[in-house]
């Protein structure tokens, strides 16, 4: 866990709390480490690293997702990031692109191969086209083209040249899950649109992947960025397969609880998990978070009949907004300001929604309104 958090985050400080953690005390214990419960003074690179990551695929949600969780947040800083090549780009977690520090990058990449490599052999267009092909020589040929950045047309338009014989979307797609990609500035600047153009990490950063990954190492900072957590969490996190045999090895380390529903749930012994009663203030959070996407039971972010009024929190198109901790509403940007559609809420929740929303406009560049719109049961 970040010593930040643990040292100087207003929540830092555990409470007791027995055996069995409600959801409330989950959530509030999920969102300090989130950086949920106060913005946290703390620089852009520091916070994307304690996160492990913030969910990218959508460009502009990791400056979302920082604006909500760091005091002062500014773009410009993330984008010199990307430019610099301190933070990158890549598909990791769960197979889909993140924002990761450079060091990360190296180590979560290979980590997370056997996703890729379950992808790649599911995939319902490309993988009958790949079946008996040698793919060795084609991702050796790949990563040579990919030395330098490249868009998919023009990896295709080398492997066809070089395999005129086979399915040229089908081996470029297999460079994509075999080898580490990025994807290279300007895609994900501040204020940018481009077309997405890939390159090898170890051309990118001038370093290999790891090759010596400690999964331990990583569960522990899953935990500290989203515990208290079962098993079951951490493989939805990551999507990795025997992770029992891993927390049962890090038992020693740990501490366990369990939730209402008596499921094992695991802990770092120094981790914050404030009062379930402390206060948490509404939060506008981007399309894909993943604070909402990182457990196998989200009942401590979203209750059952929200979920079923607003849709799935992962809604394509809808950022989530948390009130009182939990996703009472949805919302996305339209022409003149950012349109909220939330569940019945007093007249206080929607005041302190609304003028929240305000602030993320201006932060977006959106527009001055924000348009409500309840959802009724």
């Amino acid at each position: 866990m970040s010593t930040l958090i643990a040292q100087n985050h207003p929540f830092a400080q555990n409470r007791v709390v027995g055996d069995v953690l409600g959801k409330r005390a989950l959530n509030r214990a999920t969102l300090a480490r989130q950086l949920l419960l106060a913005r946290a003074d703390m620089e852009p690179l520091a916070a994307v690293r304690h996160l492990v990551g913030l969910q990218a695929q959508v460009p502009r949600d990791p400056y979302t997702g920082l604006w909500s969780r760091l005091d002062g947040f500014r773009p410009e800083v993330l984008s010199a990031l990307l430019e610099r090549r301190a933070v990158v780009r890549i598909g990791v977690m769960r197979g889909t692109i993140h924002l990761l520090t450079a060091d990360d990058c190296l180590v979560l990449r290979p980590l997370t191969q056997p996703v890729f490599e379950g992808q790649l052999w599911r995939h319902r267009d490309h993988s009958p086209q790949l079946r008996g092909v040698d793919l060795d020589p084609v991702v050796d040929a790949g990563r040579l083209a990919l030395e330098e950045p490249r868009t998919g047309t023009e990896l295709r338009a080398l492997l066809a040249t070089t395999f005129p014989t086979l399915d040229a979307a089908a081996l470029a797609y297999a460079c994509q899950m075999r080898l580490g990609l990025v994807q290279v500035p300007p895609r994900g600047l501040w204020g940018k649109s481009a077309q997405v153009r890939w390159t090898t990490a170890e051309a990118w950063l001038g370093r290999p992947l790891e090759s010596a990954v400690s999964v331990d190492k990583v569960v522990l900072r899953y935990l500290a960025a989203f515990g208290p957590a079962s098993v079951a969490d951490v493989a939805t996190w990551c999507r990795l397969t025997g992770l029992r045999e891993v927390v049962e090895r890090l038992r020693p380390q740990l501490v366990t609880f369990r939730d209402e529903r008596d499921r094992e749930l695991f802990d770092l012994p120094d981790a914050p998990r404030p009062d379930a009663d402390a206060p948490a203030p509404v939060r506008f959070l981007p399309e894909y978070d993943n604070v909402l996407l990182s457990h196998d039971d989200r009942s401590r972010f979203v209750a059952a009949a929200d979920r079923t009024l607003l849709g799935p929190v992962w809604s394509v198109g809808w950022g989530a907004v948390l009130h009182d901790g939990a996703v009472r509403a949805i919302w996305r940007v339209e022409p003149g300001g950012v349109v909220v559609r939330h569940v019945p809420l007093a007249k206080r929740a929607v005041a302190s929604i609304t003028a929240e929303g305000k602030r993320l406009g201006r932060f977006l560049e959106a527009g001055p309104d924000v348009r409500l719109e309840p959802v009724s049961r």
